[in-house]
Protein backbone atom coordinates (compact mmCIF):
# COMPACT_ATOMS: atom_id res chain seq x y z
CA UNK A 1 0.00 0.00 0.00
CA UNK A 2 1.20 3.48 -0.73
CA UNK A 3 1.37 6.37 1.74
CA UNK A 4 -1.68 8.00 0.14
CA UNK A 5 -4.23 5.25 -0.44
CA UNK A 6 -6.44 5.33 -3.51
CA UNK A 7 -10.05 6.34 -2.95
CA UNK A 8 -11.91 3.04 -2.73
CA UNK A 9 -14.92 4.19 -4.75
CA UNK A 10 -12.69 4.82 -7.77
CA UNK A 11 -10.99 1.40 -7.68
CA UNK A 12 -11.68 -1.43 -10.06
CA UNK A 13 -12.77 -4.75 -8.60
CA UNK A 14 -9.37 -6.26 -9.37
CA UNK A 15 -7.41 -3.44 -7.71
CA UNK A 16 -9.63 -3.51 -4.62
CA UNK A 17 -9.34 -7.28 -4.34
CA UNK A 18 -5.54 -7.16 -4.70
CA UNK A 19 -5.28 -4.54 -1.95
CA UNK A 20 -7.65 -6.53 0.26
CA UNK A 21 -5.50 -9.63 -0.20
CA UNK A 22 -2.39 -7.63 0.76
CA UNK A 23 -4.15 -6.37 3.90
CA UNK A 24 -5.13 -9.90 4.89
CA UNK A 25 -1.51 -11.01 4.50
CA UNK A 26 -0.30 -8.10 6.64
CA UNK A 27 -2.81 -8.86 9.38
CA UNK A 28 -2.09 -12.59 9.30
CA UNK A 29 1.65 -11.97 9.62
CA UNK A 30 1.14 -10.43 13.05
CA UNK A 31 3.98 -7.97 12.39
CA UNK A 32 1.77 -4.87 12.34
CA UNK A 33 1.43 -2.63 15.37
CA UNK A 34 -2.02 -2.39 16.94
CA UNK A 35 -2.97 1.10 15.73
CA UNK A 36 -1.96 0.32 12.14
CA UNK A 37 -3.77 -3.03 12.35
CA UNK A 38 -6.98 -1.25 13.27
CA UNK A 39 -6.59 1.26 10.43
CA UNK A 40 -5.85 -1.35 7.77
CA UNK A 41 -8.63 -3.60 9.10
CA UNK A 42 -11.09 -0.73 8.62
CA UNK A 43 -9.81 -0.13 5.08
CA UNK A 44 -10.07 -3.86 4.43
CA UNK A 45 -13.71 -3.85 5.52
CA UNK A 46 -14.42 -0.96 3.15
CA UNK A 47 -12.60 -2.76 0.32
CA UNK A 48 -14.64 -5.91 0.97
CA UNK A 49 -17.89 -3.93 0.79
CA UNK A 50 -16.71 -2.29 -2.45
CA UNK A 51 -15.89 -5.67 -4.01
CA UNK A 52 -19.29 -7.05 -3.01
CA UNK A 53 -20.99 -4.01 -4.57
CA UNK A 54 -19.02 -4.46 -7.81
CA UNK A 55 -20.01 -8.13 -7.95
CA UNK A 56 -23.71 -7.30 -7.43
CA UNK A 57 -23.50 -4.70 -10.22
CA UNK A 58 -21.90 -7.27 -12.53
CA UNK A 59 -24.62 -9.82 -11.76
CA UNK A 60 -27.27 -7.32 -12.77
CA UNK A 61 -25.58 -6.85 -16.14
CA UNK A 62 -25.32 -10.53 -16.99
CA UNK A 63 -27.63 -11.58 -19.78
CA UNK A 64 -28.22 -14.90 -21.42
CA UNK A 65 -28.55 -15.55 -25.14
CA UNK A 66 -31.77 -17.27 -26.12
CA UNK A 67 -33.68 -18.05 -29.31
CA UNK A 68 -37.03 -16.36 -29.79
CA UNK A 69 -40.09 -18.01 -31.36
CA UNK A 70 -38.71 -17.28 -34.85
CA UNK A 71 -35.34 -18.87 -34.14
CA UNK A 72 -33.58 -15.52 -33.89
CA UNK A 73 -31.02 -14.91 -31.18
CA UNK A 74 -31.78 -12.31 -28.53
CA UNK A 75 -30.64 -11.57 -25.02
CA UNK A 76 -32.64 -11.49 -21.84
CA UNK A 77 -31.97 -11.06 -18.16
CA UNK A 78 -30.21 -14.09 -16.73
CA UNK A 79 -32.41 -13.94 -13.62
CA UNK A 80 -29.51 -13.95 -11.19
CA UNK A 81 -31.02 -11.44 -8.79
Amino acid sequence: MSDTPTAIDTMSFEAALAELEAIVQQLESGDVELEKSIAIYERGAALKAHCEKKLREAELKVEKIVLDDNGQMKTEDAGLT
